[in-house]
């Protein structure tokens, strides 16, 4: 799970072009995610749809050793990726309480060399992510002994939601309120960027202001979304951090999201997980999710999904900015094609199917 916090700011969101002295590299993991390195006057910074796991203060440090790390190469007179990839791979020992998930030292090297060359290093393949095996428990168990209060929440702008899913996290993680499911219910239509993302290099901010997008950043790593209020199904979990005791990240998003994935099915859609965090068929993507636990008396783990009702792919076209890098090791290259809106499954509609996950939070 992503342990961040809100002085963990490592995107460069600024609007101005890249040149030779701004320079930017990245790598995709096939089947795991993206890393990137900015050069900016010397230093370097590290963004990207990946994860961290650890504390908070542990995730910080680690991430920025990195940096320094990189920082401290970027003169070197031969850039070798290897020679990074053992740097990179040294900071991260250095650093026992935090991991990055989805990425490794390797792939960060291989970003960074790509930013020294301005972005025309080789093309060599970052190795393939370790697939993600299903956990060894019963999810039911485990949810009827959480007994989650259950949500429908109010209408909130974007701005709100996030304020309010960090919020009732600490909250939970104080011991002042119980397990909770919470279905959001957007006000407007939104930009959502993972907490390590680069705005500047995730989102086409004219089109998104044209377009009456809100752009916001999640307290969670994760990948850049766009979102319409009636296209979409959101809900966070926020439950004590003993009920992801003990367990990997895989293994943490299966059980969050297990009585979801159980409900779809009941409802005739072919579901089951896909990689680290996401929800699939068959035939693409359904939702992804993203996480985060928090400290405190009780302590809290924070899980929020999004969940395809409809797809805009022509407007997630124009507002993202899908780098080739990304989509390098996908068979397909369109939106359209790599996700799989609910509406493609099945034909209730979308407030039938969250009322239905609802019932199903409740074990119904």
């Amino acid at each position: 799970m992503e342990l961040e916090t809100n002085t963990m700011t490592h995107a460069l969101d600024g609007a101005a072009t890249p040149t030779r002295a701004t320079r930017r590299g990245e790598c995709k993991t096939p089947g795991g995610k993206l890393a990137a390195v900015t050069i900016a006057g010397g230093a370097c910074r590290l963004d990207g749809d990946f994860f961290t796991d650890g504390d908070d203060a542990a995730s910080a440090a680690l991430l920025a050793d990195i940096e320094r790390t990189l920082g401290a190469m970027t003169d070197a007179v031969d850039a070798a990726t290897d020679a990074a990839a053992d740097a990179v791979d040294a900071a991260m020992r250095r650093h026992p309480d935090a991991r990055l998930v989805g990425t490794d030292a390797r792939a960060i090297a291989l970003a960074w060399q790509r930013a020294l060359a301005g972005g025309d290093a080789p093309a060599a393949l970052c190795a393939p992510a370790a697939a993600a095996e299903p956990p060894d428990d019963d999810w039911r168990a485990w949810w009827r002994d959480l007994r989650p209060v259950v949500v429908i929440d109010d209408v909130r702008d974007p701005d709100e939601q996030m304020a309010l899913d960090e919020r009732w996290a600490r909250e939970v993680a104080a011991g002042e309120r119980p397990a909770t499911v919470r279905f959001w219910r957007w006000g407007a239509p939104a930009v959502v960027v993972g907490r390590f993302q680069s705005i500047r290099d995730e989102v086409h901010l004219d089109a998104a202001q044209a377009e009456g997008f809100a752009v916001v950043r999640r307290c969670t790593g994760g990948g850049a979304m766009i979102v319409r209020p009636d296209d979409v199904i959101t809900y966070s979990l926020y439950a004590p951090a003993s009920f992801v005791a003990g367990v990997d990240a895989a293994a943490a998003y299966r059980r969050c999201d297990g009585w979801a994935v159980d409900a779809l099915r009941r409802m005739g859609v072919d579901a089951r997980f896909g990689g680290l965090n996401d929800i699939v068929s068959p035939d693409g993507k359904i939702g992804g999710a993203a996480a985060r636990r928090f400290p405190g008396a009780v302590g809290a783990i924070l899980h929020h999904t999004t969940l395809a009702y409809r797809i805009d792919a022509d407007g997630m076209a124009r507002i993202l900015n899908t780098s080739a890098e990304k989509m390098r090791d996908k068979a397909v290259r369109s939106a359209r094609r790599r996700v799989d809106p609910l509406a493609n499954r099945t034909t209730l509609d979308r407030d039938e199917i969250m009322r239905r996950l609802a019932d199903a939070a409740r074990m119904r």
